[in-house]
């Protein structure tokens, strides 16, 4: 009992640090870069990955053994976009300025490969108790990527995190870092510090 609590406890860290699939696994940059101005828009986009992942991991989890192997990736594909739907929908109802930020970014979720990768990697062959584990996991850790990164652009481009002024700059900050130049400048060094990070806590 002990050792099967540790594994579904690695299960749901794994996606933190050791699996994290932006610093680590350098997975789903497109939206991590086009949607992560703020960290209100990072969070929003990480949540509603968040949201798409797991429960597409436990649906997957339950249909998989039943899908035939030729049409399994289009079948995880309709799964996705149901519940890409479904965030689409009432995004646009009840959060209509974050749903105007993040534009196309969300439809694309369908095509998110953190998404489909755990649904292929992971969902597809384990039980829907450890898929919810994994999709929760690697969900957490794709929005607090997305946040810290949209963070250090909001502080070093606005002086502001989630649109609260730190009084930091007396000018309008260093622009560049709210301009894709500047995503990929932080980018490349969160990469850097989260393999550190990483090889300091695992010794990989």
């Amino acid at each position: 009992m002990a050792k099967e609590k540790n594994n579904r406890l690695e299960i749901f860290l794994k996606g933190f640090i050791k699996e994290n699939p932006v610093f680590i696994m350098l997975l789903g940059l497109c939206p991590t870069l086009g949607t992560t101005t703020s960290a209100l828009n990072g969070l929003g986009m990480g949540l509603a990955t968040l949201f798409v992942l797991t429960m597409s991991n436990f649906v997957i989890s339950l249909i998989a053994p039943y899908i035939p192997s030729k049409v399994r990736i289009p079948s995880y594909i309709v799964v996705i976009a149901s519940f890409v739907t479904i965030v689409d929908l009432v995004m646009h109802a009840y959060a209509p300025e974050l749903y105007k930020a993040l534009g196309i970014f969300i439809p694309l979720i369908v095509v998110n490969c953190v998404i489909l990768g755990r649904a292929e990697a992971f969902a597809s062959k384990n039980n829907p108790w450890d898929s919810i584990l994994d999709g929760l996991g690697v969900g957490l850790g794709f929005t607090m990527s997305l946040t810290i990164l949209g963070a250090v652009r909001e502080i070093l481009g606005a002086g502001e995190i989630f649109g609260i002024n730190l009084h930091i700059f007396k000018g309008d900050g260093i622009l560049v870092f709210v301009l894709a130049p500047g995503a990929f400048l932080v980018l490349a060094y969160m990469i850097a510090l989260g393999h550190k990070l990483k090889k300091r806590m695992y010794g990989e």
